[in-house]
């Protein structure tokens, strides 16, 4: 089932090479000037594609959120193997979707991948 949005974290060095990747795997990316530890911006494919980037958001990760179920990842896992693969850098997601009708009952649990593969974990921040 297609996700509403897509959220990945990665590590705060290597943002830089994701915003390097964007451009040539989705458009030409459009961000304004930082505000705190967040940057919003949008990456101008067809349909727009609105992202929010929040450096720290949980120690030395950052958040990527894309802002669009019309982005070429289905879940936020396809996104990590996604970025991973053209990265090479460890990038973690949620299991799962949030639903808040429903609460989150996996809230706990993660997804890593990197260059041992995929596996779950409980990120304890």
């Amino acid at each position: 089932m297609r996700q509403p949005d897509i959220e990945i974290y990665l590590r705060e060095d290597h943002v830089k090479d994701l915003l390097a990747w964007l451009p040539e795997a989705l458009g030409p990316l459009v961000l304004g000037d930082a505000v705190g530890n967040n940057r919003q911006g949008t990456i101008e494919s067809n349909p727009a594609i609105p992202l929010m980037i929040v450096r720290k958001a949980a120690g030395k990760w950052t958040s990527i959120w894309f802002d669009s179920a019309e982005t070429p990842w289905a879940t936020d896992a396809d996104c990590a193997r996604a970025v991973h693969t053209a990265l090479s850098h460890e990038v973690r997601c949620s299991i799962g979707s949030w639903d808040e009708s429903e609460g989150d009952a996996d809230a706990d649990r993660w997804l890593k991948v990197n260059a041992d593969g995929e596996s779950e974990f409980v990120w304890a921040l």
